[in-house]
């Protein structure tokens, strides 16, 4: 996020001394963007962040695409999963992927974990559906809670700590940065008032957490389809202070406002996040239409050079029939789709919605992987036939 933040100690000048209380240097760090063009922040650690106590052998992480699965609408019934695997890492489930972005979801049924994560392969923005807890990481604590978008810059490293209960998580990587959309910003970076959130909507981490004891620490890094296996003797929240431009934050999507018209507005008013080659936009609880004729039920679209990705995160979806939180629909570009038989005349009348969802619209065609075929609906592209 482009506004600055600082936490805990740094000196007054960056790339000067800045000593202990034993008389040792703190040990600068420089996280930057775009080699040193773009946003970065600055880190002081107590220990050396290059000193690593060993190795270990690489492990498999890559999702398959599914071949032959042919041109098709697509409905994926997640609804009624409970887990997807034990911890956090072994739970994320990438459900479609191109060159740009991965998306899946993850239900851990461990609530804690005993290693860090760092993806330096991509930024993430994950969606809370259920669960709260905190996200930690080397730029502190903060806390999430259901309906949260947190955005995790690449190379942070960072764990998750749930509280009791049922989690559930969408998961969105990018191959770029992941940002504020740029049309909701003025020419220094500040958002607009014509933006559908704000910076006092954006949660930041507020607490560093500190852990100074020597020991084996596990770093699993993300990167080229692999998980690569570094200890060091030493933890990686071990930063007395830094300040910059770029560090994890969380936007609810209950904070986001909708923008609503006199006929139907088309989803670009919906954008939340841009990055290069796909949007990420946020269907809320809004009031519908206001002209005495209006049609609230959305009108049948032809993608013609995207694809697009719904995932229903809670209320009455009104544009669809069989669909169920936590499922996700994906009409593909070359096919036109829109509202299933009856819904629209259904809709005319209506004042409100009451529904949440997630769309992830891409510029490239998305392909779905093989952990992916387990749930596909095989009657939903025959679902606009008429009985």
């Amino acid at each position: 996020m482009a506004f600055y933040h600082r936490l805990g100690k740094i000196p007054p000048k960056r790339h000067t001394q800045f000593r202990q209380p034993d008389g040792s240097l703190y040990k600068e760090e420089l996280v930057s963007s775009k080699g040193f063009s773009g946003i970065y922040s600055i880190l002081y650690h107590i220990y050396n962040p290059n000193q690593v106590l060993e190795i270990q052998r690489p492990k498999p992480y890559h999702w398959e695409i599914a071949k032959d699965y042919g041109l098709r609408q697509t409905h994926l019934n997640t609804s009624e999963v409970k887990s997807t695997g034990t911890d956090y890492l072994h739970a994320r489930r990438i459900l479609m992927k191109n060159k740009d972005v991965m998306m899946g979801i993850c239900m851990p049924e461990n609530h804690n974990m005993d290693y860090y994560f760092k993806n330096a392969d991509g930024d993430e923005a994950i969606f809370v559906h259920e669960g709260s807890g905190q996200l930690i990481s080397q730029f502190g604590k903060l806390d999430i809670e259901a309906g949260d978008y947190i955005v995790i810059p690449r190379t942070t490293i960072y764990r998750f700590k749930w509280k009791k209960g049922p989690i559930k998580l969408l998961i969105i990587e990018s191959a770029s940065p992941i940002e504020t959309v740029k049309r909701y910003r003025n020419e220094v970076g500040q958002l607009l008032e014509h933006s559908p959130y704000c910076e006092r909507d954006i949660k930041i981490p507020d607490k560093l957490i500190l852990e100074k004891e020597k020991g084996e620490h596990l770093v699993q890094i993300k990167k080229h389809d692999q998980l690569h296996q570094y200890v060091y003797n030493h933890s990686p929240f071990d930063i007395v202070g830094w300040d910059g431009y770029l560090y994890p934050y969380a936007l609810s999507i209950k904070n986001f406002e909708p923008i609503t018209g006199r006929i139907h507005q088309p989803p670009p008013v919906h954008q939340t996040f841009q990055a290069a080659g796909f949007v990420i936009c946020s269907f809320v609880p809004r009031l519908f239409d206001y002209h005495p004729l209006s049609i609230p039920a959305p009108y049948n679209h032809s993608n013609i050079d995207s694809d697009e990705v719904l995932y229903y995160v809670d209320g009455d979806f009104m544009s669809r029939k069989g669909i169920d939180r936590g499922s996700f629909t994906i009409h593909t570009g070359g096919l036109p789709h829109g509202p299933h038989p009856g819904m629209v005349e259904k809709s005319i009348g209506a004042s409100k919605t009451e529904e949440t969802a997630v769309m992830l619209d891409t510029f490239s065609p998305l392909y779905l992987t093989q952990d992916a075929l387990r749930y596909v609906d095989k009657n939903y592209p025959m679902s606009w036939t008429e009985k």
